[in-house]
């Protein structure tokens, strides 16, 4: 057993990326810090950081939509680590507007930030993770499950749906390489993004709605996000680990 604990936790001399990461609140925070308490060389992106990371690991702004500035981002990754082990693509913005009330331009925006985003860092991250064999951890969401619904709008539904697919195909294509690509479909969870956004009455109406009787935790994400790009997780790939609750069960 203590074989086998070892083994999934050991993230030593590997290197991660881990994008979205700007708020001590979110699941990228919490994926950076659980890496790089079992090892890893963490790197994290994001516009803008409001959290202090205090040593632990390089914070880099990067706007993933911008596929020059992913460039530039990860020539300095690669160079300071020879190569890139872990590709968490957390990256994200989330919108409610309904069909009727929502503009082409918001669709447009919401794609490339939530999919060409990972399109632009997976592309530019591939030729680091090519001889390291490495692990692709893409963030989806309940909402490409169930069409929208809650925060998620249908261009954010859409969005998370387009990552998934894309994650598949990802497996298909890289694995030539060893790379693995897999996603996690987080439900309702404690960040930034919905603190705060609903009424107690909403809140009571979800939580009797999931079996486990609460929202989640982004450290319950970050530890599904971890568990994918373990060696632990050696043979899977082109899945999908939902972190709900139990709140969409299929």
């Amino acid at each position: 057993m203590t074989h086998a604990t070892t083994f999934w936790n050991d993230f030593s001399g590997r290197v991660a990326v881990v994008t979205g990461a700007g708020s001590s609140e979110g699941i990228g925070f919490a994926t950076c810090r659980l890496l790089a308490q079992l090892g890893a060389q963490v790197y994290a992106l994001d516009l803008g950081f409001q959290n202090d990371a205090q040593g632990s690991w390089t914070q880099l702004e990067c706007d993933v939509s911008d596929a020059h500035a992913c460039e530039a981002v990860f020539r300095t990754i690669v160079s300071e680590s020879q190569g890139i082990d872990v590709l968490v693509n957390n990256a994200g913005i989330v919108s409610a507007t309904r069909i009727p009330d929502m503009e082409s331009a918001s669709f447009q925006r919401m794609m490339e930030v939530n999919a060409l985003g990972v399109f632009n860092v997976t592309h530019t991250a591939l030729e680091g993770m090519k001889a390291r064999a490495g692990a692709i951890v893409n963030v989806a969401s309940i909402a490409a499950q169930r069409g929208g619904g809650l925060q998620g709008g249908a261009h954010y539904a859409a969005s998370k749906g387009a990552v998934a697919s894309f994650t598949k195909a990802c497996a298909r294509e890289l694995g030539r390489w060893g790379i693995r690509a897999n996603y996690v479909n987080p439900g309702v969870i404690h960040t930034g993004m919905t603190d705060g956004k609903f009424s107690a009455e909403q809140l009571a109406g979800m939580q009797a709605q999931i079996p486990l009787g609460r929202l989640g935790t982004a450290a319950e994400v970050a530890s599904a996000i971890v568990f994918l790009a373990s060696p632990a997780a050696a043979y899977i790939t082109g899945s999908a680990l939902d972190v709900n609750g139990g709140y969409h069960i299929h």
